[in-house]
């Protein structure tokens, strides 16, 4: 089960270059001109996991297969796309089928990319999107406040119970505020991902820098540049560094990042920093036929993480046969973990932990 992130941004930010170094591709048209960009480009990423090759050392199985992210670079959005300027409506459907927003602001200065506004400032860009999304929100939360007033006034909880919710969500939106900044308890949250609203979806925003700039990456000074609060994702990206590394080797394209003065890529950072704003954690299969790592939400119990292999499996939940990771690699796998007692047992109320290493009991 691949999750869903979607590229958006202004005309020539990096969009296209940054979805083909992350795809490791050429899919992406990359140009100098509004809109190169009109069907969203689809690619999908592995998620760096050294503890899946870890495991595959071990194993030697005969498949090894990652967790994935699912990337769509959507067409670039100008100011009205929320009233379909530009290509504003496909733009807009486009995010609504993601589950978490990656927006690329242009930090970069060069006289040979044109910017849609003729110049760059990182600060007015993203407020440009941001409001964008508002305004959509606030045409899409009329129509839903219309449609469960009714129910809400002749008595249906659960229809007044969303009612409240969007009120307060529109009262947000309508102030200029995204609707992920409303204070919500865990069953609103539930209540609120039916109405799919475009800025209640996690964001990570990516600053594409120049080479230079990314010798001295200083997070907190990027949100401010943003105009952005502490709590915000923001991931440091020079595309075209990221666009080149893809024609190296892994090995290359580190001793290339170290010459540079850079630790690691900002792919990497990126895809990380994607995979946890959505909620997520890995577990593990591991067995002589495939090592496998599996998207799950945090805080899901083992019959839900066993339903996302198959439904069946969620069904028929007897037990899960269970090995943290740590223990797995310390006891030199799953023999030795049985034999050092490391292997539980565990039932239905069991919370799955990031890196867990899983077999699954069911009945058919």
């Amino acid at each position: 089960m691949a999750l869903h992130i979607g590229i958006v941004g202004l005309p020539n930010v990096g969009k296209s270059t940054l979805f083909n170094a992350l795809t490791r591709t050429k899919g992406a048209q990359a140009a100098n001109y509004p809109f190169c960009t009109i069907e969203p480009n689809i690619g999908i990423v592995e998620v760096p996991d050294q503890r899946l090759q870890k495991l595959a050392e071990m194993v030697k199985p005969q498949k090894v297969i990652p967790a994935a992210i699912e990337f769509k670079d959507i067409a670039g959005l100008v100011k009205g796309a929320s009233k379909g300027e530009g290509l504003g409506n496909q733009f807009l459907h486009a995010i609504r089928e993601s589950d978490a927003i990656c927006h690329v602001v242009r930090e970069f200065q060069d006289g040979n990319v044109t910017h849609v506004d003729g110049s760059v400032d990182p600060k007015r860009d993203c407020e440009i999107i941001e409001m964008e999304l508002i305004l959509a929100d606030l045409e899409s939360i009329d129509k839903q406040i219309d449609k469960t007033e009714g129910a809400a006034r002749s008595g249906d909880k659960m229809k007044q119970k969303e009612l409240s919710v969007l009120e307060r969500m529109k009262a947000a939106l309508a102030s200029g505020k995204m609707a992920n900044t409303v204070e919500m308890t865990d069953e609103e949250q539930r209540l609120s991902r039916h109405f799919n609203l475009l800025s209640a979806k996690p964001i990570l925003y990516a600053l594409n820098i120049t080479e230079e700039a990314m010798k001295n990456v200083d997070p907190a000074a990027q949100r401010k540049t943003l105009g952005l609060p502490e709590s915000a994702e923001v991931i440091a990206i020079c595309a075209k560094i990221e666009d080149d590394l893809q024609d190296l080797s892994p090995e290359e394209g580190l001793e290339m990042l170290r010459e540079m003065g850079v630790e690691s890529s900002g792919l990497d950072q990126l895809i990380h920093a994607a995979y946890h704003a959505l909620g997520y954690m890995t577990y593990f299969t591991a067995g002589p036929q495939e090592v496998r790592a599996w998207n799950v939400r945090r805080g899901s119990t083992a019959p839900q993480a066993a339903g996302v292999i198959h439904t069946d499996f969620e069904k028929g939940f007897i037990r899960a046969e269970t090995i943290a990771y740590r223990d797995f690699v310390d006891c030199g796998g799953e023999q030795g973990a049985k034999e050092k007692g490391k292997m539980r047992s565990e039932g239905k109320e069991y919370l799955v932990q990031d890196g867990d290493i899983m077999h699954f009991k069911f009945n058919v």
